[in-house]
């Protein structure tokens, strides 16, 4: 059988057309599987994108039913999509049925269908999705039809890439080219850097795929490798290179595969199929990778960067571009990415514009690290892969303390680290000189002035700052920086970690809060209109108890003979508490049936987040050993209010009279039952607002580091029983004619209460 496809060029060309067109992504995509089932003859062609979350989501498709699209998706080595995927690497089946993988989905109404052809959609050897034909015949796809595929899934991974897809990504779910990265690294200068990804050897960008005239990207082809030869040659012959050592061993590995003819007529076929040269290199250089990638060998793995590296020269070649850094479009927050680089490379940057350095090479005793530690620049070394996983402007956070490099954080995380740099810069003499001195206000009334943190990076602030604990710890930020599960035993050491930096002060762990816009990228993601109020907190872990269990008995575990405090997130009914609570009852008594150490001391407590629990207060408080109010979900609900909705934003106001009468009457009701209760939400740390908290009555607040200074100052200058006198009466009016931040201000103002 011969066939079917019109020919490769035919078909780039047609592409091109559908790329000029001023229309949206979805109308591309919908014009290019329409386009391709025709070059093809194939009854049905479908694209499927790789969300963060992991599951391949249908995006277009002409022949199968077109309600499934956004609406269908697979698992990473799920099906033979999925398979596709996971291998990265073409599937060409006669009889897709009658293969062990396949998985049917009858939305879609592909039963009838038994040839399958199916190619991932590859950038830098790492899989965007994959573009899939099929035909009801029993048929097995010609090599130039796979190749027309191929070059046809380069043109959709540029789309990606472009962020292009983003406007029709839906609701709830991110594409897995912008999911969050975390890298493992060693700490080589300390320091934390926020910023974004500068490539110290940028990786050129291939706009134009589409070739004119074969012919003449052959010839150009030929050109830039010449090129390319004699520029390592005389580099090997420079009497400045040595001529023996690890750079000239490198220089000889580019030449042999600069000479080698299997590489180069790969890409001379890429150009044949209509390819120009720039993109058959790139093309070449991504299947490659992407082979390679799944090479355990850490030879074959070293040879994959020497590949990397001279791809990158020869595309530059071919498009006239100079190797190097560009330093002088550096951003103002540059974090310069590299595999490795000089010292002098470093200098030649500006050091006013640089917040970090991450290398995947590098070592504690290289010249460049040296001299990073001299310039105060945080850096991290022996980071696996960043560079092709990074692009140039990607957010990316450095932290020259733990060696750990975040690439495209979760919010949460960068809030986290935005804290830290914000406390390191904000380090006043003023505040220094609070750090021992009591939070006690002028008519002698004692404020605990605790620590929200989340990750360890957090922990020195408890002792720089002089707070008197960790009054609320996100364990869920452990779960959103890992590529996979944590095992119990890893939770167990982490929280061993938090307890011995907090150096005896109490710590409240909150359980794992996650849903609504808190993601595990290894977890499917669950669509939902309203996840700020849907399957999240407690109703995740008590609907999955397995998860709840396990980290209840590593938080147990590891607080061994010491106090242990245990928070449960989004209680709406004192029942959901009472379940929890029997969870750590079981979880106690099987260590200790097995002859495990437990705390010495035991708190369970609940997160007031809900407002059902405001008339559930008094049962509450019989049940529960303390509680802590989460303020930031608390008015949203409160008040109907989304806090992240910029059209509701000036609404967004907690010193309204009706969320001051609210939290008056929480605070009363936990004093009449003499239960502890505690503000986390982001209330706490403005001195305006924990001015008002303490007047209502509360005495413990939990804030970030670097609002703590600030908060003790504002708490030794004021009175505040003076203050609940004026306040007070006031909330009980009926009009509550007096706008209580007018009222707050004045009372500063009239007793010199810094703010």
């Amino acid at each position: 059988m011969r066939s079917t496809l019109a020919g490769p060029r035919v078909l780039l060309r047609r592409l091109r057309e559908v790329m000029a067109e001023p229309i949206n992504a979805q109308e591309r995509l919908d014009k290019i599987v329409v386009l391709i089932a025709a070059n093809v003859v194939a009854e049905v062609c479908s694209v499927y994108i790789l969300r963060a979350d992991g599951m391949l989501e249908l995006y277009a498709t002409e022949g199968l039913n077109r309600d499934a699209v956004h609406k269908t998706s697979l698992k990473v080595g799920e099906g033979l999509v999925g398979l596709i995927a996971a291998d990265a690497r073409p599937l060409n089946l006669p009889n897709a049925q009658a293969h062990p993988a396949f998985a049917y989905r009858p939305e879609t109404g592909e039963e009838a269908y038994n040839s399958f052809l199916g190619v991932p959609i590859l950038r830098a050897g790492r899989t965007l999705g994959v573009l899939v034909v099929q035909n009801q015949s029993h048929r097995t796809y010609f090599e130039d039809e796979v190749e027309a595929l191929q070059t046809t899934a380069m043109v959709i991974a540029e789309m990606v890439a472009a962020g292009e897809l983003e406007a029709i990504v839906q609701q709830g779910t991110k594409l897995d080219l912008s999911r969050p990265m975390h890298f493992k690294g060693v700490a080589l200068s300390d320091g934390v850097g926020l910023g974004h990804v500068v490539l110290h050897e940028p990786r050129v960008v291939v706009t134009n795929l589409i070739a004119e005239d074969s012919g003449v990207e052959l010839s150009r082809l030929e050109r830039a490798i010449n090129r390319l030869r004699l520029s390592l040659d005389d580099l090997l012959s420079s009497g400045e290179m040595a001529q023996h050592g690890e750079h000239r061993e490198v220089l000889e590995a580019y030449r042999m595969f600069a000479h080698d003819r299997g590489w180069i007529r790969k890409i001379e076929e890429a150009i044949n199929n209509g390819l120009t040269a720039e993109a058959a290199v790139e093309k070449v250089q991504s299947d490659t990778r992407a082979r390679m990638m799944r090479q355990t060998d850490p030879y074959l793995r070293e040879r994959l960067h020497d590949l990397d590296d001279l791809a990158h020269r020869l595309i530059r070649e071919l498009m006239g571009r100079q190797h190097g850094p560009l330093s002088e479009s550096l951003p103002q927050d540059a974090v310069i990415v590299a595999r490795n680089m000089g010292a002098a490379e470093l200098l030649d940057y500006g050091r006013d514009r640089i917040r970090g350095i991450a290398l995947e090479e590098g070592g504690p005793t290289s010249h460049v690290t040296i001299v990073a530690r001299a310039l105060g620049i945080a850096a991290v070394g022996l980071a696996d892969n960043l560079v092709s996983l990074a692009e140039t402007g990607d957010p990316v956070i450095v932290d020259g303390e733990s060696g750990e490099i975040h690439l495209r954080p979760a919010p949460d995380v960068e809030n986290a680290y935005a804290e830290k740099v914000r406390f390191r810069a904000r380090r006043q003499a003023q505040y220094r000189r609070l750090r021992n001195a009591p939070s006690i206000t002028r008519d002698s009334v004692d404020l605990s002035l605790q620590l929200n943190a989340g990750l360890l990076v957090d922990l020195p602030a408890v002792t720089e700052s002089g707070a008197s604990g960790v009054g609320l710890f996100r364990t869920e930020l452990q779960f959103m920086v890992a590529s996979s599960f944590p095992r119990m035993s890893e939770q167990m050491a982490y929280y061993e970690q938090v307890l011995d930096a907090a150096d005896g002060r109490p710590v409240t762990f909150r359980t794992l809060d996650i849903g609504g816009d808190k993601v595990l990228p290894y977890l499917r993601a669950i669509q939902e209109e309203n996840p700020a109020m849907g399957w999240r907190a407690i109703r995740f872990g008590l609907d999955r108890p397995a998860v709840l269990r396990t980290q209840l008995r590593a938080l147990l575990r590891a607080a061994a003979g010491r106090e242990l405090r245990i928070m449960f997130p989004m209680v709406s009914h004192v029942a959901e508490f009472h379940q929890a609570k029997a969870m750590v009852q079981r979880e106690l008594q099987h260590l200790r049936r097995h002859g495990h150490k437990t705390p010495e001391r035991l708190h369970l407590g609940v997160m007031i987040e809900v407002p059902s629990l405001l008339y559930q207060l008094d049962e509450l408080y019989d049940a529960v050993d303390f509680a802590s109010i989460g303020s930031n979900d608390l008015f949203q609900f409160f008040n109907a209010i989304d806090r992240g909705n910029t059209r509701v934003a000036e609404r967004f106001d907690t010193l309204c009279v009706p969320f001051l009468r609210a939290l008056r009457q929480i605070v009363e009701r936990a004093g009449a039952h003499d239960t502890p209760v505690a503000v986390c939400g982001e209330i706490a740390g403005q001195p305006l607002h924990a001015m008002a908290l303490a007047a209502l009555g509360y005495r413990t607040l939990s804030m970030s580091a670097s609002s703590l200074g600030p908060v003790k100052a504002m708490v030794r200058g004021l009175d505040v029983g003076r203050l609940s006198e004026r306040l007070l009466p006031r909330l009980e009016t009926p009009a509550a004619l007096e706008d209580p931040r007018a009222l707050l201000k004045a009372f500063a103002a009239e007793n010199d209460v810094p703010l």
